[in-house]
């Protein structure tokens, strides 16, 4: 399985980890089954956790606890929005690669995705203490690893030399912060909407 089989070894070795990945030809359905899956559900329960047990907290205030049900239907719909960016920022890699020299399928480009947003996902368990300076300084620490791994992958995964592969994985990267923040402008408008956050007195 590409989950346990490359996740420790592309936190500790990229570079040859890289190498392996890019031998092993995993599918779409091989990626969303055995890694996002996976990945994806660690900051959702780790959120619906933290929001429900501990509560979250702002500048050392008084924790505020979300209600289960409300909290559910937030961590369902952000388990399914990091689907969805994943298979996103892929598709747009796919779309651009032509321009700077690439040939690879849709599935190398998931893999890259997924790879590089490693990180990230892992560093959704700190949302088990929802402390917003925690938080940040967890998922800062874990994006600036995540944008290292996307620059030193893409000319390998996809197989581009190194002068267009950087400027590929700064357009790649452009698209991924442009992701993110419409999952958190999606996020408010779904709270306001869809699942309204309700609070426990």
């Amino acid at each position: 399985m590409m989950y346990f089989g490359h996740i420790a070894g592309i936190l500790k070795d990229p570079k040859n980890e890289w190498a392996l990945i890019e031998e092993e030809h995993y599918s779409a359905k091989t990626v969303f089954l055995t890694q996002i899956s996976i990945l994806a559900a660690i900051p959702a329960i780790a959120l619906y956790i933290g929001v429900t047990q501990v509560g979250w907290s702002v500048a050392g205030q008084e924790p505020v606890r979300l209600a289960s049900s409300s909290a559910l239907g937030s961590a369902v719909l952000f388990y399914f929005a990091m689907w969805g960016a994943v298979a996103f920022i892929a598709a747009c890699m796919h779309w651009m690669e032509k321009t700077y020299g690439g040939e690879v399928s849709l599935d190398e480009c998931l893999v890259l995705t997924t790879v590089t947003a490693t990180p990230l996902f892992l560093s959704g368990i700190s949302f088990l203490l929802p402390i917003l300076w925690l938080n940040v300084a967890v998922a800062g620490a874990a994006l600036v690893y995540s944008v290292y791994l996307l620059y030193s992958g893409t000319s390998r995964v996809m197989k581009i030399d190194e002068d267009r592969a950087f400027m590929f994985a700064s357009s790649v990267l452009t698209v991924a912060l442009c992701t993110l923040v419409g999952m958190l402008a999606a996020s408010v408008i779904a709270w306001s909407h869809f699942v309204p956050l309700v609070y426990l007195p």
